[in-house]
């Protein structure tokens, strides 16, 4: 990172903004909202390329071309005996990608506009495929070309949260071994995660899959019904991080989603999620919890606790909690994902939970 330079993949920024760690947006989204194109944020690209782990010599693939950024990274990487292959969608994304790449020096690095879904069969097998877009599906077909020991890191979203999962082929399956939380421009065509509002002003929405059962018509007022703060007993700094709770319930529990409240819902006291723009929720019908947290009295911490409205939310403010206190027990425990192809029989994954996408089953399980 030190070799490469990333000002010359954002030609419209500062030097000080291209060498900042933030993410520097190439193409805007015309309807508004997050950006169709950008350079990711510095210190993840650095944590995806560790998860990768890629060797001089090696066959690479890249899901999302970006800037040609990191494609130039791992060029670099692989070295000149080794391959890189970037592939795109969008077409002005590949031709910026690679003007840049071929000013440079890069223009070994290959360059292919197509579906990222379908990877890049006549160039496989890799030995890593990294993907830079926001992933909701698995496509079976970056395992299919992967060789046996190779690894996929993929921005996968699912319950509301994304995480960069570092997965690696052992035969017919893709095995996690790290879980980075992040977050991504979505995948064009990966469109699973529905969206709704639960509240007449459309202040506090709600971020689930389409396998859930959850009808944001039937929240509908929930808010306005008595809220009632659930104590876990379990305490944070102002500097601890507590992703791993949301992890943990997307891993263990099918009720889970995403809540986000603006501005005007917190001010007036309507919601108020622990990080209102994200934070993890379950909802079951009519009934709703969100975690939350308060200020200790003496001292500069916090509790996490749990907001619950409707006729079942404490059974669901009880969940949480548990879960709280389950991650407390160990902050740092990551499950371990293992995917299988769509259409494997339920006996097969051995009774854990399991979360579906077209492209394939999600297995997950806590040593």
């Amino acid at each position: 990172m030190r070799t490469v330079p990333r000002h010359e993949f954002v030609p419209g920024a500062t030097i000080e903004k291209a060498y900042a760690d933030e993410a520097v947006t190439i193409k805007e989204n015309p309807a508004g909202g997050l950006a169709l194109s950008c350079a990711s944020v510095p210190s993840l690209v650095g944590d995806m390329l560790v998860q990768l782990d890629a060797r001089p010599g090696d066959r690479v693939a890249e899901i999302g071309a970006g800037t040609g950024y990191n494609a130039a990274l791992l060029a670099h990487i692989v070295g000149p005996e080794g391959d890189m292959t970037t592939i795109d969608i969008d077409l002005d994304v590949t031709a910026h990608a690679r003007r840049r790449l071929d000013a440079t020096g890069y223009q070994r690095v290959r360059v292919l506009s197509r579906d990222g879904s379908l990877g890049s069969p006549e160039y496989a097998p890799f030995a890593g495929i990294v993907v830079t877009v926001g992933a909701w599906d698995l496509p079976w077909a970056w395992h299919d070309q992967l060789a046996d020991g190779g690894r996929l890191v993929v921005p996968l979203r699912w319950r509301g949260q994304t995480r960069s999962i570092a997965f690696i082929r052992q035969s017919d399956l893709l095995v996690s071994d790290s879980a980075i939380l992040c977050g991504f421009v979505p995948m064009i065509g990966h469109d699973g995660e529905l969206t709704g509002a639960i509240d007449p002003d459309a202040l506090v929405t709600l971020y689930w899959d389409k396998d859930q059962a959850i009808d944001p018509d039937a929240l509908q007022g929930v808010l306005a019904l008595p809220g009632t703060v659930q104590g876990s007993g379990v305490t944070v700094g102002g500097m601890d991080p507590f992703d791993g709770i949301w992890l943990r319930l997307a891993a263990t529990d099918p009720a889970t989603c995403r809540i986000a409240a603006e501005r005007a819902a917190v001010d007036s006291g309507l919601c108020s999620p622990a990080i209102p723009v994200r934070s993890p929720a379950l909802v079951d019908g009519d009934s709703l919890v969100y975690l939350t947290k308060r200020r200790l009295p003496t001292e500069p911490r916090w509790e996490l606790t749990a907001t619950w409205h409707g006729p079942t939310g404490q059974h669901l403010a009880d969940r949480l909690c548990e879960a709280i206190r389950t991650w407390d027990k160990d902050r740092e425990a990551v499950p371990v994902i293992t995917a299988y192809p769509a259409g494997i029989a339920d006996e097969v994954l051995g009774g854990v939970y399991v979360v579906d996408k077209p492209g394939a089953r999600l297995a997950f399980a806590y040593s």
